[in-house]
């Protein structure tokens, strides 16, 4: 483990924290003076009537902060091939989110990109994406088995061939990013978990030197300065600018390192926020307007029980806390 890593790590995640932190106090004023408020769906939760016109597309602060992070990192420490890769998914899918978000406001409605629109978006951005992944990088298709060891370590992997990696990458990619933006339904949600989930990233980038970890650092600074504004009762929201753009980063660190048989561990949540979505539609069609949950995605079930949303937020947190922790185990054994 190069000390030079670690403090690249340390300085992206302290940079994009205190960028974060400097930006929102003018950035969240500017976004309600612009009226940048955020369309509640009328059918969810009577609860979140009352977020109706809370300023939302936040995670242009995000996304601002982590580039600047990542940039500023490296002048001193020099940028490479995976940390570029991450970035132009992440940024990629954040231009999508942030088109979707333009036109809510703009048509006053929940609904912006037509789901068409979105998927041609996201499926040119991450042919892309694994087209220079799979012929840019060393690993050639590389997918790591759990609790099998990474890197120089590992004791089992598969090497996929481009015809069997593109079709694989498409659907953690796509599912992923739809899992992430999901889960971007209660004050912090989104941000608690996928901080702990760019940590599991950071901690494979250094375990094998790949970018990852610098990209990796910078989400985690800048979504712990986000929480700040983002924790109940939120100030701001993220909106699909930082979801998407967050699901993008999950997905490129995932495929970049390798890593997307860890995702069902580390990204559970979001699985069963796809998961509970499917669920309630298919059996929704299947029983002619019976629903299996209360709400989807699920966290609105478990708020339709009675549980607070800071409750639901703590407990997929230390969900997705446990999985990590055991995920990491599952690298360096």
């Amino acid at each position: 483990m190069s000390e030079k890593i670690l403090l690249q790590f340390f300085i992206t995640l302290l940079t994009a924290f205190i960028l974060t932190v400097l930006i929102a106090p003018g950035f969240i004023p500017m976004l309600r003076r612009m009226k940048f408020g955020q369309e509640v769906r009328e059918e969810g939760p009577e609860a979140h009537l009352k977020k109706q016109g809370t300023p939302t597309m936040g995670g242009i602060m995000f996304l601002i902060s982590i580039s600047c992070a990542v940039l500023i990192s490296s002048i001193g420490f020099g940028i490479n091939k995976e940390t570029l890769q991450i970035l132009f998914l992440f940024l990629g899918f954040g231009l999508v989110g942030f088109a979707d978000d333009y036109l809510k406001i703009k048509k006053h409605q929940s609904e912006g990109l037509n789901p068409k629109q979105k998927l041609v978006l996201q499926l040119v951005l991450t042919l892309i994406f694994l087209l220079w992944v799979y012929y840019g990088n060393d690993i050639k298709g590389r997918v790591y088995v759990p609790f099998m060891g990474i890197g120089e370590n590992t004791r089992f992997a598969f090497e996929l061939p481009v015809w069997l990696f593109i079709p694989f990458g498409l659907f953690v990619v796509l599912g992923i990013d739809n899992g992430v933006n999901f889960t971007d339904g209660l004050d912090g949600l989104c941000s608690s978990v996928t901080v702990i989930a760019a940590a599991f990233f950071a901690v494979a980038g250094i375990l094998t030197g790949n970018g990852t970890f610098a990209v990796a650092g910078a989400v985690i600074g800048a979504l712990c300065g986000f929480l700040l504004f983002n924790v109940y009762p939120a100030k701001v929201f993220m909106g699909d600018t930082g979801s998407l753009a967050l699901g993008g980063f999950i997905a490129a660190s995932a495929v970049v390192g390798g890593l997307e048989l860890y995702v069902p561990i580390v990204g559970f949540i979001y699985m069963i926020e796809v998961i509970s979505v499917i669920i309630q539609v298919t059996y929704f069609k299947a029983t002619h307007g019976k629903r299996f949950f209360k709400m989807a995605p699920i966290h609105h079930h478990f708020e339709l029980l009675g549980n607070s949303e800071t409750r639901i937020v703590a407990a997929f947190t230390i969900i997705t806390f446990l999985l990590s922790f055991a995920a990491v185990i599952g690298m360096i054994v």
